[in-house]
């Protein structure tokens, strides 16, 4: 018995052995996939870091001092334009309304004098009692008096103005913001911190930058700038989170005028915001998407990189590989690139297996589906050497 499994082993090693011996098998060391390059339409897309704010960020600030007596809103609460937030202590201001309204009585008083006065005078002067001194005399009393009155009023007027600034209301309808100041705080209209403030995130304006030279082409070729606003697509809004926004965008403002410090354009994008995901202070990324015509797409798989470097193996007439580089599009969707030059229509690529290759090789081109048929049947080639091996260890050990 000990005998036949000696000489199944050995039969068994003799049939590895022809097949190449424990390696994997090899299939055409000079075969490669090489594809033909052509032209299509493709998808591109470009992104420019971006900065959240809501349409309205009002800050909220005291117009006069005294202690916070009443804070009434909660952080993030939704409120309404006129909406009560906070009280400050008022006995101050209440005191001076009370003053202003008698110096108004006051000043009312003076006035019925001046008027009896003077209606009483006119009457004299009439009847040649008294002379015109004492009727003009009289007459300015009477207009002094009402001058007064008017000013009293004004005084009443802008005490109680005053006091009614003592209820902190909001501006604007939105969500409150932090809330620094507590029950209790000293306040002022000079303080440097507001008591907080009021975004209105029903709709969001994203702010990102484009360059000179991007904003040149797109005037050039819409015709000007307005147009090149009006014919912007719609913009999609990346997430801090990485996530895409649900709502898509519209470019609706650029600034007229070039930042020194950055050579760039200021532009404007409204999103919806009706389920107030978007916060006002928020970071993300704008992409604008766009459509490149007869453009040159290959595999990334079919590229090497050496130091933010592309290159491909451009194959030749003699079907020998010419280590060569190329230029890509920034933006790419992780599986292609688009290449702005290095290569043109009709020329040939190898797409797989470039780390066997070496600059000036001959090859023999296979399509695709060749080489991926060759590496099926050496991967099951050496899935049955391996099964072997093992047999083989296992009667070795008995």
């Amino acid at each position: 018995m000990n005998i036949r499994k000696c000489l199944f082993v050995v039969v068994v090693a003799a049939t590895l052995s022809s097949c190449g011996g424990s390696g994997a098998p090899k299939f055409g060391d000079d075969q490669f996939p090489v594809e033909v390059i052509g032209s299509s339409e493709a998808s591109m897309q470009t992104t420019y870091p971006a900065t959240i704010k809501g349409i309205q960020d009002v800050e909220v600030r005291p117009k006069v001092s005294g202690f916070i007596t009443k804070v009434l809103v909660h952080e993030g609460e939704t409120v309404a334009a006129g909406q009560l937030l906070f009280t400050i202590d008022s006995e101050t201001y209440q005191a001076a309304v009370r003053q202003a309204q008698a110096g108004v009585n006051t000043a009312r008083a003076q006035l019925s004098t001046a008027r009896l006065t003077y209606q009483n005078n006119k009457k004299l002067f009439d009847k040649h009692v008294i002379g015109q001194y004492e009727l003009s005399s009289a007459q300015n009393a009477y207009a002094t008096a009402q001058a007064n009155l008017a000013q009293a009023q004004a005084s009443l007027a802008s005490a109680q103005e005053t006091l009614s600034w003592c209820q902190v209301k909001s501006p604007a309808a939105g969500v409150v913001g932090s809330l620094p100041f507590k029950v209790g705080a000293l306040v002022s209209a000079s303080s440097v911190e507001p008591l907080t403030t009021v975004s209105n995130i029903s709709t969001i304006e994203v702010f990102f930058s484009m360059a000179e030279s991007e904003i040149l082409n797109l005037s050039k070729t819409a015709g000007s700038v307005n147009a090149a606003i009006k014919d912007f697509p719609a913009v999609k809004l990346q997430l801090a989170d990485g996530t895409i926004y649900a709502h898509p965008g519209k470019v609706v403002k650029m600034s007229g005028v070039i930042d020194a410090s950055t050579g760039a354009y200021s532009l404007i994008a409204h999103f919806a915001n009706p389920e107030k995901l978007l916060k006002s202070g928020g970071a993300g990324q704008i992409i604008i998407p766009r459509q490149a015509k007869n453009a040159i797409v290959i595999p990334q798989e079919a590229t090497s990189s050496v130091q933010d470097k592309y290159f491909v193996y451009k194959v030749g007439s003699d079907n020998k590989v010419k280590y060569t580089e190329i230029k890509v599009n920034p933006d790419n969707d992780g599986k292609t690139y688009v290449v702005t030059s290095g290569l043109s229509v009709g020329d040939r690529i190898v797409t797989k297996g470039l780390a066997k290759l070496t600059d000036g090789m001959l090859i023999k081109p296979i399509t695709a589906a060749q080489y991926q048929k060759n590496l099926d049947q050496a991967a099951k080639l050496a899935e049955k050497q391996g099964t072997a091996s093992g047999f083989i260890s296992a009667m070795k050990g008995k």
